[in-house]
């Protein structure tokens, strides 16, 4: 567990300084602009998610793949995934940030968006598409140097991006009046600047990748393993996007005080809980590393262990935050309404996140073992048969303005269902493997 959170504790502080990018955002929006603009800013995220989030899983299907090439020392084989995924990255984030211009409206159509925040909501994803290349360019990177095992370089380039972003900011909104775009401006700018320090950085760090700036080759053997891995996880975000569509539209359906509140409250509720992703960032590259290398000691205590220390870190900041965020939200905005309906949201939803940090500590470790199928099949229903159906219940029959209920429903439903995975054939071979291994016997190679 100290490895793990060595190498988490730098993807943690980049969690916070990602969260500060849209952070941002909101505390330039929200003092500079009014509660239309951070409504339209809140409603648009999810436009952007649904067309990248298939694209990004393909990327983690990169990491995997390099942090068990790590595992087993292979060198042509990182080669072969780092060339097959630069020519991957080219492929897909050209056309789709043309192709956003055309789907990010009509998506912002179905979602039902009011009409105070349509023109704001639509300027800012056609500005944020066109910065498609260097957000899938810096992520995809960044999970080729995790699968390396390096954690900490991704930090440094998220700082100083970071503060291209700030500057930005204040430079496009505060200073020239740009509303919403000058943030969307900003934003684009500032991964294309992860991106192409990332590029540097593999390429004098790393020179045995061989990591060029453009596509030079393309392995279909490789693209098939990627596919294998990360299409599963891309269409299970997919599919999670547009449940996220169904659940922003009845959130649209409020008004633009309780959008508002609920893109206040979201950033709160990202701030505390940044240990997530780092600690299941971590889950995947420990357990690709190490079925690689086949050390199954360390795969059946770091499946139990990291899950456990990530939901135990995500309840102790959420319930600190969820105890003062009334003083944090209202740096954000000091509409009083708005600020009624973002303390409700988090004293709802907040307390309850520890589960979803269990819940998702354990699908990357698992996913990071190459098992994909039982993760996904989990992560739709949560959504699809819990989290939406709930929330409609609450919208028809209680009260529209408790719809955020229906999140920890699914989070516990979410956690338990993947509990089960630990009493799987699979799992038992694990435990079998490890206990061969603590007698000094040999294993037999990973699968």
């Amino acid at each position: 567990m100290k490895k793990v959170l060595l190498f988490a504790l730098p993807i943690c502080v980049g969690n916070v300084l990602q969260q500060l990018y849209s952070t941002v955002d909101t505390l330039v929006i929200g003092n500079f602009c009014g509660s239309v603009s951070l409504a339209a800013v809140g409603t648009s995220s999810q436009p952007v998610e649904i067309l990248l989030c298939v694209f990004l899983g393909l990327g983690t299907g990169v990491s995997i793949l390099v942090s068990q090439f790590t595992g087993r020392d292979d060198r042509q084989g990182q080669q072969e995934v780092c060339a097959t995924a630069i020519s991957f990255l080219f492929l897909c984030a050209v056309p789709l940030s043309i192709l956003g211009q055309f789907l990010g409206p009509m998506v912002l159509r179905l979602m039902q968006v009011p009409e105070d925040t349509w023109e704001l909501a639509n300027a800012y994803i056609q500005i944020i598409f066109w910065g498609t290349l260097g957000n899938m360019g810096y992520n995809m990177n960044a999970g080729i140097l995790r699968g390396m095992g390096d954690s900490r370089a991704s930090l440094f380039f998220l700082l100083i991006s970071c503060m291209v972003n700030i500057v930005l900011d204040l430079l496009f909104v505060a200073g020239m009046g740009m509303d919403v775009g000058g943030a969307a401006l900003a934003t684009a700018i500032a991964m294309y600047c992860s991106w192409l320090f990332s590029i540097f950085y593999i390429r004098r760090q790393y020179p045995e990748l061989e990591f060029t700036f453009l596509p030079h080759r393309m392995s279909r053997k490789m693209m098939g393993r990627i596919v294998s891995i990360g299409l599963p996880l891309g269409l299970n975000s997919s599919i999670y996007s547009v449940g996220h569509i169904f659940m922003q539209s009845l959130i649209n359906l409020q008004g633009s005080t309780f959008i508002a509140a609920c893109s206040v409250s979201g950033k709160v509720t990202g701030i505390a809980n940044v240990a997530i992703t780092s600690m299941s960032s971590a889950a995947t590259t420990f357990s690709g590393q190490n079925l690689g290398a086949g050390n199954y000691l360390y795969l059946k205590k770091g499946g139990i262990r990291i899950p456990l220390f990530s939901g135990l870190i995500t309840c102790s900041a959420g319930l600190l935050v969820t105890f003062f965020c009334r003083p944090i939200l209202e740096l954000f905005t000091r509409d009083p309404a708005v600020l009624e309906l973002a303390v409700r949201y988090i004293w709802v939803v907040l307390p309850f996140t520890w589960a979803y940090a269990v819940f998702n500590g354990i699908i990357c470790f698992v996913n990071g073992m190459g098992e994909i199928r039982f993760p996904t099949i989990v992560n739709i229903l949560m959504l699809w048969a819990v989290r939406i159906p709930c929330a409609y219940v609450i919208a028809a029959f209680l009260d529209g303005g408790y719809v955020m209920a229906s999140i920890p429903v699914s989070f516990i439903f979410g956690m338990v269902c993947m509990f089960s995975y630990f009493f799987s054939k699979k799992w038992k071979r694990v435990k079998e493997q490890a206990a061969l291994q603590a007698q000094g016997r040999r294993s037999l190679p990973p699968e």
